[in-house]
């Protein structure tokens, strides 16, 4: 029954303090709904798409009413041509006034037409714009996020040269018990194992601020625990040519570049119009009536009221402006002309990155394979250097070496994984294809 017992606690305590396991599928996921980069895109975004909600407008009549009432108290002097004198105080009176117009432009040089497809093509310039902070924000996180798994693997390579250490500090110990061995081998075995100790906290502490790091892009809550993957999954598939044509069809950089062309273009147009007659329809109308409650004029209205309805069409030819139409057009077409350099730049740019990045790709590769090699030979030499230490056969000075090599091996060995991921992700962003 003890037994029982002690089995039924040690599974709950398992259960119940086992860590949340966070994939790299579940930050990304998480990211894409609550990164604040993403969120900021998108309200950016949503404004052209309300704009472009309301383009209609522009092809509808606009109607305008106002209303007004005064209360008016004067006092009045009057020196008729005769001599005669007039006057009162207090005199008071009433106007009221209504007025309902409308107007309806029939013909603008077609730049309602143009302006309402700019808006559309603001509409799609946001949608890329998500898109490329998207990928970016994405491919952030991947590399945070495998940082930590880097990380978590360096700090079991330390935690291996502690066993070892430890183990030769017991050795060492016994020897110089026995009087077989030197207090210098003891204590610099001492020195090791207390160095290795020191990184082992230095990198608990770097895991935990990247895993902070990861919590603000991916917007988890500060101080949030987690655990990450213990490995670094590569995709060693990727090819150049793929990636190349890729390049011009899904890069967000390409295509709000593109994208800006268009909306330029459209400016153009709408700068053109400038050029042409306006033909508006208008109509109102209007109500108005004074009430006076004294006159000194005996010819003066007690009362005056006025309504009527009229219409018409108002037409605008635009004759001279001071050349400031043609200065419009040629700035319109000078920007024309900035964004499409700005394109050849930015595929020239990106061109020259996606090679220089797929060159690291495969240099990052081959150096992987070696190195995992090299760890097993590190490895084995570590082996040997022990057993023969025990054996007596070899100095702590040759297992010291053996450790060192050991250790840089799995620094380069680590770096190398994780630099091969770094390169397959910096090639998936540039190529547009890092989240489907």
């Amino acid at each position: 029954m003890r037994l029982l017992c002690l089995l039924f606690f040690s599974l709950f305590l398992q259960t119940g303090f086992s860590q949340e396991v966070l994939s790299i599928d579940d930050a990304v996921s998480q990211a894409l709904k609550y990164n604040y980069d993403i969120e900021i895109a998108r309200t950016d975004s949503s404004a052209y798409a309300i704009d472009n909600e309301y383009a209609y407008a522009g092809f509808l009549p606009t109607m305008d009413g106002s209303f007004t009432r005064l209360w008016n108290t004067n006092n009045q002097r009057q020196l008729l041509a005769d001599g005669t004198k007039r006057g009162g105080n207090g005199i008071r009176s009433k106007n009221f006034a209504l007025n309902v117009s409308l107007n309806w432009t029939l013909f603008d040089g077609l730049r309602m037409f143009a302006t309402k497809e700019k808006l559309a093509e603001f509409v799609r310039l946001g949608e890329y714009t998500v898109k490329e902070q998207v990928v970016n924000s994405v491919a952030a996180v991947i590399n945070n996020y495998y940082n930590i798994v880097r990380q978590k693997q360096q700090l079991k390579a330390i935690e291996e040269q502690i066993s070892i250490n430890d183990e030769r500090v017991q050795l060492a110990n016994k020897k110089f018990s026995v009087g077989l061995g030197a207090k210098p081998e003891l204590l610099q075995a001492k020195v090791d194992y207390n160095a290795q100790k020191a990184a082992q906290y230095t990198q608990q502490t770097l895991i935990a601020q990247l895993r902070e790091q990861l919590n603000q892009l991916i917007g988890f809550p500060t101080a949030k625990y987690y655990e990450v993957s213990d490995s670094i999954p590569i995709n060693t598939a990727l090819q150049y040519g793929n990636i190349r044509s890729d390049l011009e069809k899904f890069n967000p950089t390409l295509q709000i570049a593109r994208k800006n062309i268009d909306i330029s273009k459209l400016t153009v147009r709408e700068t053109w119009a400038n050029l042409f007659p306006t033909a508006a329809f208008t109509t109102a109308y209007n109500f108005t009536r004074v009430d006076n409650t004294q006159v000194l004029n005996p010819f003066s209205l007690l009362v005056n009221q006025n309504r009527g309805f009229n219409y018409g069409v108002v037409i605008n030819v635009p004759i001279f402006s001071g050349f400031e139409t043609r200065r419009q057009i040629r700035q319109a077409k000078l920007d024309v002309h900035l964004q499409e350099i700005n394109l050849s730049n930015q595929f020239s740019l990106l061109d020259v990155t996606v090679n220089n990045a797929f060159k690291n790709y495969e240099l990052y590769k081959k150096l992987l394979n070696l190195e995992e090699d090299n760890i097993l030979l590190a490895k084995e030499n570590v082996n040997i250097a022990l057993q023969r230490f025990k054996l007596g056969a070899s100095t702590y000075i040759e297992l010291h070496e053996a450790q060192i090599s050991l250790g840089e091996a799995y620094d380069r060995l680590i770096a190398a994984r994780y630099n091969t991921k770094v390169a397959e992700t910096e090639l998936l962003r540039l190529q547009g294809k890092i989240v489907k």
